[in-house]
């Protein structure tokens, strides 16, 4: 096969791949920030102590992660044909894609939001903020760098789940590695597929990396860490009780 005749392939499978992890990301992030979140307020010692919520939440995150993302797929068959219309195509695999980052990405938020230095939460309580003001001040922005880093290794995890919803009709370059590089024997079409793949990962991990390292930085010269800044809303208030008194 020559370059002429891998070109419309290669773009088409790339587009397909954009696609699906695109969308598949987004869902990912949408579903699994609130929920690891929420396995953080509500442990033990946590702003919304609830061992019940907790322990269903986290039950629900484990199975999600164990299922092998082939096994999900099938599971999840007669879901993606009620929601797409079909189990075959790009559209048709962001359904098992997402369902299956969601919990992955719950799970690295929350071990990123339980490294937030637990001294700032009990700032902003001592001055009257509910667990929204919280969620929204502190754990988040604290938490940002690491939540980047997160959705990093999220992206890549779902670039190679896309590849193996390939093996399946998912579409995708693991589509087109299947049918051109294993069925037909195209040997060279595989090895650029398998090239590509290796790039893009390359080329996003850099990206996160950059971005988490930035964010980190500019965090460290901002300015004032927040329990500073809450220290010194604080010295106003102070100095007009003593002028009352």
């Amino acid at each position: 096969m020559t370059w002429t005749q891998m070109q419309p392939l290669l773009e088409q499978a790339c587009t397909e791949t954009l696609i699906m992890v695109g969308w598949s990301t987004l869902i990912a992030v949408v579903g699994g920030l609130p929920l690891g979140i929420l396995l953080v307020l509500t442990d033990k010692g946590g702003l919304l102590q609830n061992t019940l919520v907790n322990k269903v939440i986290g039950q629900i995150v484990n199975i999600g992660r164990s299922l092998p993302f082939i096994i999900l797929m099938v599971a999840l068959m007669d879901f993606t044909r009620s929601i797409t219309g079909t189990t075959i195509g790009s559209e048709a695999a962001i359904v098992p894609l997402a369902i299956g980052g969601i919990p992955f990405f719950a799970r690295l938020v929350e071990m990123a939001v339980r490294e937030v230095d637990h001294g700032l939460v009990e700032a902003v309580q001592a001055m009257g903020g509910n667990t929204w003001t919280i969620v929204r001040k502190v754990l988040v922005p604290e938490a940002l760098p690491s939540l980047i880093a997160s959705t990093t290794t999220t992206v890549i995890a779902l670039i190679g789940y896309s590849a193996m919803a390939g093996t399946v009709g998912g579409g995708g370059l693991g589509d087109l590695a299947v049918r051109y590089g294993y069925q037909r024997f195209e040997t060279g079409l595989m090895w650029i597929t398998v090239a590509i793949l290796a790039v893009v990962i390359s080329l996003i991990q850099f990206a996160g990396d950059y971005a988490a390292r930035a964010l980190h930085r500019r965090g460290g010269r901002s300015g004032p860490s927040p329990r500073l800044r809450l220290l010194k809303a604080k010295e106003p208030a102070a100095a007009d009780i003593g002028k009352v008194a």
